[in-house]
């Protein structure tokens, strides 16, 4: 674990320049936003109040940014936020569609503001369609798209993945890609857009791989825990060791599946047809008694680092003390945050974490005044109850 009391700003990184202006939210959009913040853009958050929820206080996402509070419900703070965008090249805007519309903030006026501005929008249904103005969260939008189905054993229910699939991976990262493409449209054509990002969309995306199994006949989509990726395959899953803790394995190429059957001393002559599904269980029990004679130490010491495609299964609070993790410095501690470190790497123009979280309305003057605001125009706001 590297510390990171003194932050990197050595590195511009490869955003450099680039002007994000995001609306406070919850989970995806701020995701994207500290994505773009890690890389060198600047990322000035919008917050409704001086007083965050105590869930989002300290959130490892509000890293690298600035923070301005603005009522975006009094006319005058409406226009502050349009006055930023002029000089913005993108927005991330995560409300319920037509919100942002009624608030008068929407792609029309903003784009009326800024032609070249592209204006990312993150929901879970998507603009559009009929669930398009429903409540919802990570697990409904995996299990519309089909992937909360296929994960877990067979004999149980689904087994819920967090929520990296639908708000991160379906919805933050594909948020900050599609504001990456609109930038470099922008920047080719002259004209900005509007990015509708859904949920559910990404997380059909994600879903790729299965979908061309299936189609190929190689998985079933109406049982799950009994394919290649989810734990069906014995050499593709999680074991219990002598000290109950865990490990995993990968063997999935023959070359490896071979090395895992010679170094765990298991009859390589009858268990040689990997693909035979009818062994599977024999295997699985074989490989159960097997991990289960050692400590997840031990195994670390006997496997780690060969081509049986093993790692032990760790806890979130052990993650920066492997060794591996440690070389590549993946976590940082800043402000005494154990979080990870910006990626992905690059060679010329690292990412880097500019500064913890500020607090709510922290740079609101200086932001307003690199708008073009006079110090008693801001006074007035002030009074009026525009700005925090």
């Amino acid at each position: 674990m590297t510390k990171r009391s003194d932050l990197e700003k050595k590195s511009c990184g490869p955003l450099a320049g680039f002007k994000i202006i995001e609306l406070a939210g919850i989970g995806p959009g701020p995701m994207a936003g500290m994505l773009l913040a890690d890389m060198g853009a600047e990322v000035i958050l919008v917050e409704r109040s001086a007083r965050r929820n105590p869930l989002s206080d300290g959130d490892i996402s509000f890293r690298g940014k600035r923070s301005v509070v603005i009522n975006l419900k009094h006319q005058e703070g409406r226009d502050a936020f349009l006055r930023l965008i002029q000089t913005a090249d993108a927005v991330i805007e995560g409300f319920r569609p037509g919100v942002a519309e009624r608030l008068g903030i929407g792609p029309k006026e903003a784009l009326s503001r800024n032609p070249r501005l592209v204006y990312g929008r993150i929901t879970g249904w998507g603009q559009d369609g009929p669930l398009a103005n429903a409540a919802g969260h990570d697990i409904n939008y995996i299990a519309l798209a089909g992937a909360l189905f296929a994960i877990g054993h067979a004999d149980a229910r689904p087994t819920i993945p967090l929520n990296l699939i639908g708000d991160m991976g379906g919805g933050g990262m594909l948020l900050a890609f599609g504001i990456l493409c609109g930038l470099l449209h922008a920047k080719q054509s002259g004209h900005g857009q509007v990015i509708d990002a859904a949920m559910v969309d990404g997380v059909a995306i994600l879903m790729w791989l299965i979908h061309s199994l299936h189609a190929k006949g190689n998985w079933s989509a109406q049982v799950r825990g009994t394919n290649l990726l989810d734990g069906g395959a014995p050499y593709y899953d999680v074991y219990r060791t002598r000290d109950n803790q865990y490990v995993c394995i990968g063997s999935i190429e023959p070359q490896f599946y071979s090395e895992l059957l010679r170094r765990l001393g298991i009859n390589e002559h009858q268990f040689a047809d990997q693909s035979d599904r009818q062994l599977w269980p024999h295997l699985r029990n074989e490989l159960e008694k097997v991990f289960a004679c050692r400590t997840r130490s031990e195994w670390q010491t006997l496997l780690e680092g060969t081509d049986v495609c093993f790692a032990p299964v760790l806890a979130p609070d052990e993650v920066a003390s492997h060794p591996h993790n440690k070389a590549r410095q993946t976590y940082w501690d800043i402000g005494g945050t154990l979080q990870p470190a910006p990626a992905p790497r690059f060679s010329r123009t690292p990412g880097a974490v500019r500064h913890p979280p500020q607090c709510p309305g922290q740079d609101t003057e200086v932001i307003l005044k690199a708008a073009g605001y006079s110090s008693e125009h801001i006074a007035d706001l002030k009074r009026t109850g525009a700005i925090v």
